[in-house]
């Protein structure tokens, strides 16, 4: 155990997840289990510069488990995106007696930690917080899981109404970068296509499949579209299209937004998160730096942030053939 961490700060970054208030929970109970003190740094970044510190204790986290967002904010921050802002925020960390500090975030969160670390050399571990589950070195990220299921039980609702009324349902979610809620969604949900960003499907190809779901029989369909999918100009252009050259069809679209972001964490969300704040605090205590915790094969890992951050996370091929062949 490293003797010279006495105090540690968290935070949470970027899009809230839910199941970031179970991480900070698991990091204050588990600094608290150690005997260490632990500090909330309010509204990310930006809270970091401005010295938005307070202090958190074990009853300070109670009954925030089951709660969505973040209690602590979040918030988006240009200054620390200068050497002088993190010059401030290092200052800010240090006038406080911050020895260490867990970021929770995706990879835009982690790019500013390893700029700091890299500048300053500042002990920073870090917790995949993120529902778009795009984060290399980790099998899943905080909130996945709750997005996942609040993405399949809105389409499930969407098929009632496709199904009565014999239209066609163009539904976004979130992924601008990465298809898994999408690829994830889609087949949980039984949609007939799945547009993702890692596969250009191609405006020909989706209408022929379109044109052999009719044919087979099926009276309403449901397409799922990542909305960093390239497919069409945007969601509202690919509905325009079908509607050109596929006239039977009556297009509907459903944009689902933000709504995948908030809710009561799912246990599993509430389970890794707990897995991972502990072990942030057993990384910074054994030396560990510069890192992100993740899980891979259910087992918690340590990732260096160069590696979630610059890696690729992979699709699942397997899951996209599924995908093809449950929706024939």
């Amino acid at each position: 155990m490293s003797n010279n961490i006495k105090r540690i700060a968290v935070m949470t970054s970027g899009g809230d997840a839910p199941g970031m208030n179970a991480a900070i929970r698991a990091v204050v109970r588990s600094c608290a289990y150690h005997g260490l003190e632990c500090y909330g740094i309010f509204r990310g970044y930006e809270g970091m510069i401005e010295g938005d510190f307070e202090e958190l204790g074990p009853r300070s986290v109670k009954n925030i488990i089951n709660r969505g967002g973040t209690f602590l904010k979040s918030a988006r921050s240009k200054e620390f995106r200068t050497a002088e802002g993190r010059l401030k925020a290092y200052q800010e960390l240090t006038k406080a007696g911050i020895d260490a500090m867990v970021v929770i975030g995706g990879d835009g969160t982690f790019t500013g930690a390893h700029i700091l670390y890299k500048e300053h050399g500042f002990p920073i571990v870090g917790l995949p917080g993120t529902i778009d589950n795009d984060i290399n070195g980790t099998d899943y990220t905080i909130g996945y899981d709750t997005a996942l299921n609040t993405v399949v039980e809105a389409i499930d609702k969407i098929r009632d109404t496709a199904s009565s009324h014999n239209r066609l349902f163009l539904v976004e979610v979130m992924g601008r970068d990465a298809g898994d809620i999408a690829l994830n969604a889609g087949v949980g949900a039984g949609a007939e296509e799945i547009l993702i960003p890692e596969q250009d499907m191609g405006q020909d190809r989706l209408l022929e499949s379109l044109k052999r779901s009719k044919k087979s029989g099926k009276t309403s369909s449901i397409v799922v579209v990542a909305e960093g999918d390239q497919i069409g100009k945007n969601i509202l252009g690919l509905a325009d299209y079908i509607r050109e050259h596929l006239t039977e069809y009556e297009v509907k679209v459903t944009v689902l937004g933000h709504i995948q972001r908030g809710g009561t964490p799912s246990c599993y969300d509430r389970v890794l998160a707990s897995r991972l704040g502990v072990g942030a605090i057993d990384a910074l205590l054994a030396g560990e730096k510069d890192v992100m915790i993740g899980i891979s094969h259910n087992k918690v890992v340590t990732v260096p942030f160069k590696h979630a951050i610059e890696g690729e996370n992979e699709i699942d091929i397997e899951l996209i053939r599924v995908a093809d062949i449950t929706s024939v």
